[in-house]
């Protein structure tokens, strides 16, 4: 039994060892397959692989710098079509009705005696100009001598009307004036101001005072066809005038349906 127990002890150890070298190579396999998976779905990891530099440089960019660029992008494309618009539609206004994309639904009106707000207005003012036009004139057209921008959202027209009345008393007379559009941030137009009128009529207007042209007419500086004397408001253009404004007076009473005026 003594030279049993050293043979058997080694064997025995041995088995032993060989049975703990799977467990001991098995371990470290199992650990690493368990911590690779893991290291896949870790939050800081998954991050940096998934979000690119450029991404991150975007984000940081402030979000109103591409709302700008939108709406500049838009300022410039309304006033290109406003610059294109009004030579096309001005020269043809008494034949053919203009085109209102370009003007603001609160569009403002301004002539140096009246103000009138709304595109509805601004519609029946052409539409009156049209009508009251061809029935005072033979001929009447307005020309254009000039357009410009003296800043970014203001465009000028020098433009000069002329017509030859229906009574055989008037020969063909004319004025001219400036029209002077405002543009809003998104291009379209919200006001039209008519100023600078200067008149060339053939039939002979009684001189008056300066102080009778301040008493007629104190809101500007520059005397027109209207402020003349008592004598001269018989004459086909102060009736043109006073028929496109007894048309906006009745606005409430007129309905204009394809370039007619009907009672309501």
């Amino acid at each position: 039994m003594a030279f049993l127990l050293p043979n058997l002890t080694p064997s025995l150890l041995n088995l032993s060892k060989s049975k703990e070298k799977p467990i001991h190579h098995t371990l470290p396999q199992a650990k690493h397959t368990t911590q690779y998976p893991i290291s896949l779905t870790s939050p800081s990891l998954a991050t940096s692989f998934h979000n690119p530099p450029a991404q991150v440089a975007q984000i940081n960019t402030p979000p109103s710098a591409q709302d700008n660029k939108q709406q500049k992008d838009e300022f410039y494309l309304n006033l290109g079509l406003a610059v294109r618009t009004l030579p096309e539609d001005l020269p043809l206004l008494f034949i053919k009705d203009l085109n209102y994309d370009i003007y603001r639904y609160d569009i403002t009106f301004l002539d140096p005696l009246n103000t009138f707000t709304g595109i509805e207005n601004y519609k029946l003012i052409f539409w009156a100009l049209r009508f009251h036009g061809k029935i005072l004139f033979r001929e009447i057209t307005l020309d254009i001598y000039r357009i410009w921008q003296p800043s970014e959202n203001v465009i000028l027209i020098r433009w000069n009307l002329r017509g030859v009345p229906r009574v055989p008393w008037e020969a063909e007379g004319q004025f001219q004036g400036t029209s002077r559009y405002k543009l809003d941030r998104n291009g379209k137009i919200y006001e039209h101001k008519v100023d600078n009128l200067s008149f060339n009529f053939p039939q002979a207007i009684k001189p008056v005072s300066v102080m009778d042209l301040v008493t007629a007419c104190p809101a500007s500086p520059n005397p027109t066809f209207l402020w003349g004397p008592v004598d001269a408001h018989s004459s086909s253009w102060i009736k043109f005038y006073r028929a496109v404004r007894e048309t906006l007076d009745c606005e409430g009473k007129l309905l204009v349906q394809n370039g007619l005026a009907t009672c309501s």
